[in-house]
């Protein structure tokens, strides 16, 4: 039980702290194992602020692999985190709440286990391939959860002996639910197929080695207000999130003079858009940036595509940079942009707003054409007809160093809608307050008064 308690602790401290960089867009999950032979893995030392990658992993399981039973389980469940094993494993206590006794029970009477809380995505994916030739053996067999018959036949003696090697993949079948009490159920039924699973191989008296991981990472558990928990939210990646592709760079060797990056780039002719952004960013991105230039007071950046509405169609971003006397420094600016498609005229909008000093890029998180912000030039029937959308825009074609994005200037005004309403909401109350106010200074009261019960206080004419 003490080695069961300090692997647990171990869990728990490592639950507070975030793996550094890594691999981009890779997820990051948990790995248990453990096996019935002794002394299989001396304690890793494991890498701090990082997770595995697939070489180390690899590097660290083949040893006990090769020296261990020539059984070998894994275990993979749909999703999973350090979180899961925190919140839900009863690690500061309660253990009859906890949602992995099964697993719990496995790991103290193994005579070897091993704990990593961060295995990179790519190493995760590859655990069945690394398995499988660590002990030579054949394809692993895929065993869905709760199939037990097929594992029972699976441990009995074959005309190979005992000694075979076999790789089986159990699938844990229930999914992490919504809310605090979905993903404990889900996760406790889990674990009761993993105990299943291992009492049956137990019952057949037979050595083994078993790993327990995820197909893929998941969200932290999010606790109640009021009810404590994890508090790991705003260090988490999304389980589908992906690291965004470079930006578009020119020129393409060498140090760079512009730089291009947006979330999603449409253009729209006749009602009819197109999406460039696979054709713009990323490893499949077949876009020509023939015919860009750069100098020190203006850039142009044409993208071409060859095929888009059948035709190819070019895309011109213009840059200018000019020295401003009052402020006394160089300033930027976002000039124009124009679509050609074919031989026909191009359609040229000015861009609104779009400068920063020289040292800086601009951004802009939504920039549409014709907008506020990109306005048609004449002849601007040819404007009216295309439409554009770019979001989370991000140009620098001056002060580039490194091949990254300095700092950038934001489109956005100083004053948004909602600022404007409650100004205006404000001022009108204000407005009123001082209105009413005023009227109740000018009111006077009488000086006479006249008593019904009495006789009529007669008033002269001349008052």
């Amino acid at each position: 039980m003490a080695a069961l308690a300090a692997l647990w602790a171990l869990l728990s401290a490592l639950a507070g702290l975030a793996p550094g960089p890594g691999p981009a867009g890779a997820a990051q999950l948990p790995l248990l194992v453990w096996s019935t032979e002794r002394s299989l893995w001396a304690p890793p030392a494991l890498p701090a602020g990082r997770a595995l990658s697939e070489p180390e992993l690899q590097q660290l399981l083949e040893p006990g692999l090769r020296r261990g039973p020539r059984t070998v389980l894994l275990f993979l469940q749909d999703q999973l985190s350090v979180d899961d094993l925190t919140a839900f494993g009863a690690v500061f206590g309660n253990e009859p709440n906890g949602a992995f006794t099964k697993l719990r029970a496995a790991l103290s009477s193994a005579g070897s286990s091993l704990s990593l809380p961060w295995v990179s995505g790519p190493a995760a994916a590859a655990l069945p391939l690394t398995l499988q030739r660590a002990l030579g053996a054949p394809a692993p067999l895929s065993l869905p959860g709760g199939a037990l018959g097929g594992l029972r036949n699976r441990t009995e003696p074959t005309e190979s002996g005992p000694g075979e090697p076999a790789v089986l993949l159990v699938g844990l079948p229930h999914s992490r639910g919504s809310g605090l009490m979905g993903p404990r159920e889900a996760l406790s039924r889990n674990d009761a197929v993993l105990g299943e699973v291992l009492q049956v191989l137990q019952e057949e008296q037979l050595p083994y080695t078993a790993l327990f991981t995820g197909h893929r990472a998941a969200a932290p558990p999010v606790s109640p207000p009021g009810f404590g928990g994890p508090g790991r939210s705003l260090l988490a990646q999304d389980e589908d999130s992906e690291a965004p592709p470079p930006p578009l760079r020119w020129p393409p060797q060498g140090d760079p003079k512009i730089l291009l990056w947006a979330r999603n780039l449409t253009v729209t002719l006749g009602g009819r858009p197109r999406d460039l952004t696979p054709q713009t960013f990323g490893p499949e991105a077949s876009v020509e940036l023939g015919g860009s230039s750069w100098s020190p007071h203006e850039a142009r950046l044409v993208l071409r595509y060859p095929d888009v509405f059948g035709e190819p169609l070019n895309i011109t971003f213009v840059l200018r940079r000019a020295w401003f006397p009052v402020s006394g420094r160089p300033w930027a600016w976002l000039d124009e942009l124009s679509i050609t498609l074919g031989p026909a005229p191009p359609a040229r909008f000015r861009f609104r707003g779009a400068a920063a000093p020289s040292p800086l890029g601009w951004r802009c998180g939504d920039l549409g054409g014709p907008g506020p912000l990109l306005l048609p030039l004449p002849p601007p029937e040819r404007g009216h007809q295309w439409g554009i959308r770019i979001r989370d825009l991000q140009v620098q074609a001056f002060n580039v160093s490194g091949g990254v994005f300095g700092g950038a200037s934001d489109c956005a005004g100083f004053f948004g809608v909602g600022a404007w309403m409650g100004l205006l909401s404000g001022g009108l109350l204000l407005g009123g307050l001082l209105l009413g106010g005023g009227v109740l200074l000018g009111l006077r009261p009488m000086d006479r008064f006249d008593d019904p019960r009495g006789p009529p206080l007669p008033v002269p004419l001349g008052e």
